[in-house]
């Protein structure tokens, strides 16, 4: 039995049968090669998960869904930091050098993006100019004053650091909450909107 789907999560198991008649060739390439699909946020019927899949170039990127019940392996972005490769790029490098800070903090986090794709399947995707994008679980609120914190040391990394927090009801960019401003926007399976307090469900309920 494998754990309920979250964004970011990698799974393995869609097959060429699940694309649509009208998918690029290059999708129909990646599953023929066994590559996994990410979960994306999206509304999707009772046993479908949105996922996306990503080709060899940034411009192939491709929105599908899977049944459930295909799944056959997952791996959640924490999974991919309990061991790191050797360090030859400068997201690896940095996130080699973050990792210690980031396991202090006490909340579960992981890594997504090109970097986490190339963690996963051993593909070498990710470049010299790769970001490194993170993600923070974050069940209870993480202050203004801890998110500044947290950014600047991110922004002491040997390349871009980009981290998600994820919240209960979605997704927000640490450094727009670590910002100044009074809005932030959240990312959730119903869409993306503007609210002052991520955490705070009566707000997102209005």
């Amino acid at each position: 039995m494998h754990p309920i789907p979250r964004p970011h999560d990698l799974l393995w198991g869609m097959s060429l049968a699940h694309l649509p008649a009208d998918a690029p060739e290059w999708a129909r390439q990646v599953l023929s090669a066994g590559q996994p699909v990410v979960v994306r946020r999206a509304m999707v019927a009772t046993g479908q998960i949105a996922v996306g899949l990503r080709g060899a170039s940034r411009d192939q990127r491709y929105a599908s869904v899977m049944p459930a019940s295909g799944i056959m392996r997952s791996v959640r972005p924490e999974q991919l930091v309990e061991s790191l490769p050797s360090r030859d790029l400068p997201a690896l490098r940095a996130l080699a050098l973050l990792k210690s800070s980031l396991d202090g903090l006490g909340l579960r986090w992981g890594v997504t993006g090109s970097v986490g794709f190339q963690l996963a399947t051993g593909l070498a995707v990710a470049h010299a100019d790769s970001d490194l994008d993170l993600l923070l679980r974050t069940p209870v609120e993480l202050s203004r004053a801890d998110a500044c914190e947290l950014q600047l040391l991110l922004d002491g990394a040997p390349c871009r650091v980009d981290m998600q927090l994820e919240t209960p009801s979605g997704a927000v960019a640490l450094r727009d909450w670590a910002s100044e401003s009074a809005r932030v926007l959240l990312k959730s399976h119903a869409g993306a909107r503007l609210v002052n307090d991520p955490w705070q469900l009566r707000e997102l309920a209005a």
